[in-house]
């Protein structure tokens, strides 16, 4: 799909500036914002590939397509030209990952999905196999009003933890697997068996795959992503346009060392 039919059809919304002005992240994008900013115009990127896409797969899901900071990235730089287009007058900003708005909350605001006990969003056509992207806009519309803002409370994700990281919606950054697996410092031999016997070498995905909400996700409109899949990943694997990149070889070959122990 092009990015004028995908501008259209992936999930979005719109709500206030405001309601978050006083509740930005501080981070060196900040500055980015523009004056007289009115709205937020929330993007949700869906990465779910389909099941024959992670046969063997040895990473998160969310790692095997090609590093989503360059795809939704250019979505996002593309989208921003559609709307210069329409209204000149405008200015219109993209943010994505190290972004000022807090996500989340700025996605439940434009009625995109609800909160999890995990932290994450989730939509009621992609589950929580979603990125995030804003564009802060000086335009105004009409905002959203979300019905809900979190989960049914099942706590199947916070059961399904194998290290007990969810809590009452809080997550214990020390226990939870998919940082035990990026953390450059020198692992316990528990983390190092917690790495083994999950047989994923970077992120983790179980408390998703435990949400009923992603038992049946649609798959991702957004072919750059399909096309560039690779769900199983050795010493040989090129870091390159992955979204584990960032973290270095060194980290991610010490990880699959342990799996082949």
């Amino acid at each position: 799909m092009t990015s004028k039919e995908l501008f259209e059809i992936l999930p979005h919304g719109v709500c206030r500036f405001s309601d978050f002005e006083n509740h930005l992240i501080d981070c060196r994008n900040k500055n980015l914002i523009p004056e007289n900013a009115k709205s937020i115009i929330v993007y949700l990127f869906p990465y779910y590939l389909g099941e024959e896409n992670y046969k063997n797969r040895n990473i998160s899901r969310y790692a095997v397509p090609r590093d989503y900071h360059s795809v939704a990235g250019e979505l996002l730089d593309d989208f921003c030209e559609i709307l210069n287009e329409k209204y000149p007058n405008d200015e219109f900003v993209p943010f994505l990952d190290n972004s000022p708005i807090p996500e989340v909350s700025a996605a439940i605001a434009c009625s995109l999905g609800v909160r999890g006990k995990n932290r994450l969003l989730i939509n009621d056509d992609y589950g929580s196999y979603c990125f995030i992207g804003e564009i802060v806009t000086t335009k105004e519309y009409e905002y959203s009003s979300p019905e809900k803002t979190v989960c049914e409370n099942c706590g199947l994700c916070e059961k399904a933890c194998p290290v007990n990281a969810i809590n009452n919606g809080k997550i214990d950054a020390e226990k939870c697997m998919s940082a035990i697996t990026q953390q450059k410092k020198e692992l316990t031999d528990e983390q190092q068996k917690i790495i083994k016997d999950s047989g994923i070498c970077w992120g983790c995905d179980i408390c998703q795959e435990a949400c009923p909400k992603n038992k049946k996700p649609k798959i991702t409109p957004i072919n750059a992503f399909i096309e560039s899949a690779i769900p199983n990943i050795d010493e040989n694997t090129t870091l390159e346009n992955r979204a584990f990149a960032w973290r270095g070889e060194k980290v991610i070959r010490r990880n699959i060392e342990i799996i082949k122990k």
